[in-house]
């Protein structure tokens, strides 16, 4: 069963706003065995509209559209799918209905007098099944035309996510036979691409052509899914399971998590069922470690704080760097990292710590030390490792590319607790 996801706006394709619609409902899609065979954006353009959906016909047996349903001129799905279809524009009183009953709940605040605009909402194409949107007044719109099903949906987010849920993915289960789809994905860290697939070239090569392997590269990350396709969902599970362990065990310490999850969150999940607790002493990222860490619910269990230090006074009187460190070797220097690390876990009093010092550039390197020199540290009471990198001259790449080495040093140092 292929799909193909149409978005509708001027604002998309002048960068005025992301499209995350379409990730979202791709994900939800491949969830029930639905695979997407291509995303387009297209302006809101009469023409341009029924040329994306001519040709998505051409291609998909099921597209699903979402933007161009509010009240203004310049949203003119409904219209433009009236005239695909060759039918004419009818008001559906449970369309109306819907619209009445959101402005009577508005009643007493600003704008909630009904426009005739407003009623215009209520205006489907007649060939339409209409879905209703329990959280706006632009109704869904299902149509089954020619072996092919389209599906209409607003573009504001949380109407599209709502619509989807509660009656677009139950109505496509119940409409198709549909297949089982199991992923499984392996987070690695600390190899490239080329390596790991050198690496495991004759597991792959081995796979049925029922499962697929997929590279899914990053900044100091690869992502090593697997997807099984078919209609026994327990044989899938099995067979996908089995090359996921022969792969694991093939990469060895390069495997950071067994599921999709970013290596810091892997990271808190290993060391909250442990009760241990994290640091971190900054130069070079920022904070940007700690971001990583804290955006995830529950990190406080784990992480205590820590410091960002860019000057040599922070680094003295914050994480008791000595002085002579610092002006004999330099605030980018082994000795300095190994003592920023040191100082965060006493002083912070955490059981683990990391530290990263180093030039982010553009500028500020030296023939010695050039842009994209950084050293990084992690330790515990018993340990302490420090590690030399040379990136790049990107500044934002180099903050990403430390974040995560430094991070991939303390998954192998918790490593030794298994």
């Amino acid at each position: 069963m292929q799909a193909e996801i149409i978005t509708i706006g001027d604002e998309i394709l002048i960068g005025q706003i992301v499209d995350t619609n379409s990730a979202w409902i791709a994900q939800k899609l491949n969830a029930i065995g639905i695979r997407v065979k291509q995303i387009s954006s297209v302006s809101d353009d009469r023409e341009h509209i029924l040329k994306a959906l001519k040709e998505a016909h051409e291609r998909a047996n099921i597209i699903l559209i979402t933007g161009g349903l509010g009240p203004t001129k310049d949203d003119i799905t409904k219209k433009t799918l009236a005239e695909y279809f060759g039918v004419k524009l009818v008001e559906n009183k449970d369309a109306l209905a819907n619209v009445e009953a959101i402005f009577r709940r508005l009643r007493g605040t600003t704008f909630t007098e009904l426009l005739d605009v407003n009623r215009l909402q209520a205006m489907v194409p007649e060939n339409c099944e209409v879905i209703l949107n329990r959280n706006g007044t632009a109704p869904g719109m299902w149509f089954n035309y020619d072996d092919t099903i389209y599906m209409s949906m607003p573009g504001v987010p949380h109407e599209m996510m709502y619509m989807m849920e509660d009656s677009v993915i139950p109505k496509l289960k119940s409409t198709f036979k549909l297949p089982h789809i199991i992923h499984h994905t392996i987070v690695t860290a600390g190899e490239g691409e080329s390596y790991l697939a050198q690496k495991i070239a004759d597991i792959e090569d081995s796979l049925p052509p029922y499962i697929k392997l997929a590279y899914l590269p990053k900044l100091g990350q690869v992502r090593l899914r697997l997807s099984a396709y078919g209609d026994n969902e327990d044989f899938l599970k099995e067979r996908v399971e089995d090359f996921a362990t022969r792969i694991t065990e093939r990469v060895g310490s390069a495997v950071v998590a067994q599921e999709d999850i970013p290596i810091e969150k892997a990271i808190l999940n290993f060391m909250g069922e442990r009760g241990l607790t994290l640091s971190t002493a900054e130069s070079c990222t920022g904070g940007y470690i700690s971001h990583l860490i804290t955006q995830h619910p529950g990190s406080s269990k784990v992480f205590f704080g820590g410091a960002v230090s860019y000057s040599y006074e922070l680094k003295e009187s914050v994480l008791g760097v000595k002085n002579e460190t610092l002006w004999q070797h330099g605030a980018v220097s082994e000795e300095t990292v190994t003592e920023m690390v040191q100082g965060a876990l006493l002083n912070f009093k955490s059981d683990y710590a990391v530290a990263v010092t180093g030039i982010a550039g553009p500028d500020g390197g030296t023939p010695e030390k050039p842009v994209g020199t950084v050293w990084i540290g992690v330790a515990n009471s018993e340990k302490t490792v420090t590690k030399k990198f040379s990136f790049g001259n990107k500044r934002l790449q180099n903050i990403e590319r430390t974040a995560i080495a430094a991070l991939n040093m303390l998954n192998i140092l918790l490593k030794e607790l298994k």
